[in-house]
């Protein structure tokens, strides 16, 4: 524990902070009785200053719901889920694994790990340690599901799959923001407190802001200007403003001396690809093109930044390059106003350091597939439990979902039925917990110490916060890195898992070492908050590139298979049909993923499920109108839903939400508003994702719409 924990019998405050995205906005418990009273937004935060979202402060709704998991529950010989002990849960875990190890070997077990794992400090060493002892080296993640795309491209071009740097929002003259929707989402892989306030701070300053997108989408009123694309075709528009730009000596050549190598590989790429010739393809008019470049270059301080409405599509990792490329060649890479890198407390630059030669691809039945910090591609869990020869028998599910969250979804659902051994552990009853042998109950962030390792390289400004618990966990909810100790200490492996006091911080006392900070020190501190030097130019090159020549890579040797790749896909959109839709995903103000959906409050009148939002001239193309029932279909799946009109979409573009389809759940508000699961319309398998980064395609999917 980072602090005596105290329980008496009045009220008391305490500081913590959220753990549902980067930001780690802080907030105020209001403590009763071992009972959190209230959550509110702690107004005397150095850096946060009082934002935090309505969904963080629903996080208490999660922490009270009378759904969660409360107790271990094994899987009796009649079929049914029983209540267990802890001992019985864990020895059954235990026992289950040696069997299959003894009879098929290591390869027969597996493991996947959700998104909220991210933002749980002492889960991942826990989580380490099981899969090296236990020899499970095919482990998959919610990372190949959003983000994957960017650890892939950093580690090309900068050197190391931790270098992200950020748009310097507060400086900059001019913004370009592709695939994003920061007042839904807050943005990611940028840790900014009230995003859009920065944004709107930004515009009163003079700068313009330019939001790439297939939809004019929340953010857009009132901060900038939508250039409406068409899904899945940014990687063009990026490669004809650098065409232009290079065509019209708008290069800082002088920058790309001292600082890039392979230049030349760069413009052989992007000479094939002109404002004239992608034009159709992007959806905007050449000149459009030529302006937005024009306007770019033009900024005497200028920003980039992309997140999941472009990570998801089926070039990631080459848009994420040609960002980068966007900022380089014109000289905004480590310079105020640009794209500057945020240390933090750790120079975690270093530790992601990939050498291009240990980039590898390991043979597989499935193709060459390669593991990008550490994760095989989600896309392919199935096809390793279908497989005949040699598949996955036993699976570990840990903070995740993907019954749900994994494209190609009844594909997934017939795999895992194909099981040996699941294991699931995690807070709710999902879907994927409904099919499992053993289902193990986990605390949430309230009922566990924790640091805000998340934001590490990506605040705008530094800061590092610790909370211990807030209340003890209620029932028999035990941590993630107690759960698996103790599965370890029946297996016959040392753990400190009944240690009186484990040291779950050792790791990040080593890291902060380099702030010459502890966890104790930051946890005497006002707000439990140290506040770091802020996030300044210059120093990138010197300090925080990983390539061996200390200069950024403008054309990694690595992409030659995708840059080929490239012009196949652009010819393949080149001769889609006119009138084919193509799905998007639709972020809402309302739901996170899969496990907000129990949140009564969240189930508003217009968000009690998801509809497939349509332009209405696409839908009077197809007699259809506001609630039409109808069938959306590919060669994937289908589902049906309702129409709902939207002109803020881009004529040919259809959306729908992720996370919906809670038919078989425990949760009971998610069985009562269900929805449909839109990743029945995913592909999966070999082909699904891109082989670059592991990254599945989940956007601009071509689908059919039709009446019921």
């Amino acid at each position: 524990m980072l602090l005596p924990f105290r329980t008496e019998a009045n009220m008391k405050t305490v500081n913590t902070f959220c753990r549902v995205c980067e930001p780690s906005c802080a907030l105020i418990a209001e403590v009763e009785n071992d009972e959190i009273v209230s959550l509110k937004p702690d107004k005397d935060h150095p850096v946060t200053r009082g934002f935090a979202c309505h969904k963080g402060l629903a996080t208490l709704d999660i922490h009270n719901d009378p759904d969660r998991l409360n107790h271990p529950f094994v899987r009796s010989g009649t079929g049914k889920l029983i209540r267990a002990s802890w001992p019985v849960a864990t020895k059954t875990v235990a026992d289950r694994i040696a069997d299959l190890k003894a009879r098929y070997g290591p390869d027969a077990l597996a493991s996947y790990t959700g998104n909220p794992l991210a933002f749980n400090s002492t889960a991942g060493p826990a989580i380490g340690s099981f899969l090296i002892k236990n020899e499970i080296r095919r482990n998959f993640s919610s990372g190949t599901q959003d983000c994957s795309n960017k650890f892939a491209g950093s580690e090309a071009f900068f050197g190391s799959s931790t270098i992200h740097p950020i748009p310097d929002i507060e400086h900059t003259d001019f913004l370009l923001v592709f695939g994003s929707n920061p007042r839904i989402s807050h943005m990611s892989f940028i840790s900014i407190a009230d995003p859009m306030a920065a944004l709107r701070n930004a515009k009163k300053r003079g700068a313009r802001i330019r939001f790439v997108d297939p939809r004019e989408n929340e953010s857009v009123a009132g901060i900038g200007k939508v250039v409406k694309v068409n899904p899945d075709t940014d990687v063009y528009l990026m490669a004809s403003i650098l065409h232009h730009l290079h065509g019209t000596n708008q290069f800082d050549n002088n920058y790309l001396i001292e600082h890039a190598d392979n230049v030349d590989g760069l413009i052989t790429f992007i000479k094939d690809y002109s404002p004239d010739l992608v034009a159709p393809v992007v959806g905007i008019s050449a000149q459009e093109i030529r302006e937005l470049a024009d306007e770019f270059a033009a900024a005497d301080r200028a920003s980039v930044y992309m997140s999941t409405g472009v990570n998801m599509g089926r070039q990631g990792t080459l848009a994420y390059w040609l960002l980068f490329m966007l900022s380089t060649v014109t000289g905004n890479l480590d310079r105020q106003g640009g794209n500057i890198y945020s240390k933090g407390f750790y120079p975690a630059a270093k530790a992601g350091k990939v050498p291009e030669n240990q980039i590898r691809y390991e043979p597989s039945p499935f193709g060459e597939v390669r593991r990008i910090r550490g994760s095989l591609p989600g896309n392919l869990l199935a096809d390793m439990i279908l497989a005949e020869e040699n598949p996955v028998r036993g699976l570990i599910v840990i903070s995740g979902n993907p019954l749900i969250s994994v494209g190609n979804s009844k594909r997934l659902a017939q795999a895992i039925e194909k099981l040996e051994f699941l294991v699931v552990i995690d807070i709710y009853p999902n879907a994927t917990a409904e099919l499992a042998d053993v289902v193990l109950p986990a605390t949430d962030m309230y009922e566990r110490p924790d640091i805000n390792l998340c934001g590490l390289g990506l605040q705008a400004q530094p800061f590092v916060q610790v909370t211990d618990r807030i209340v003890p966990p209620v029932a028999e909810r035990k941590p993630e890195w107690w759960i698996l100790g103790k599965i370890e200490q029946d297996q016959g492996f040392e753990t400190d898992v009944d240690d009186e006091q484990p040291d779950l911080f050792g790791r990040i006392n080593h890291m902060l070492q380099h702030s010459d900070l502890s966890v104790s020190d930051i946890g005497s501190m006002p707000n439990q908050t140290a506040v770091l030097p802020k996030t300044i130019a210059g120093k990138f090159f010197s300090t925080a590139i990983q390539t061996e020549s200390g200069r950024v890579n403008c054309c990694p040797p690595q992409f030659a298979e995708a840059l080929l790749n490239c012009q196949a896909i652009f010819d393949e959109i080149s001769a889609e049909p006119a009138d084919q839709l193509k799905m998007i995903s639709r972020r809402t103000n309302y739901m996170i993923n899969s496990w907000f959906h129990n949140i009564k409050s969240l189930k508003r009148a217009s968000h009690q499920s998801n509809p497939i939002y349509m332009h209405p001239n696409d839908a009077r193309a197809r007699n259809l109108g506001e609630a039409s029932e109808v069938r959306v279909f590919n060669s994937n799946g289908q589902v049906t839903t309702r129409v709902s009109l939207d002109n803020s979409l881009k004529i040919g573009t259809v959306a729908m939400t992720h996370g919906w389809g809670h038919q078989k759940t425990g949760m009971r508000v998610a069985k009562q508003y269900p929805g449909v699961n839109a990743n029945e319309l995913l592909p999966s398998g070999p082909g699904s994702y891109e082989k670059l980064s592991n990254q599945s395609f989940m956007t601009g999917i071509p689908v059919n719409v039709e009446v019921v």
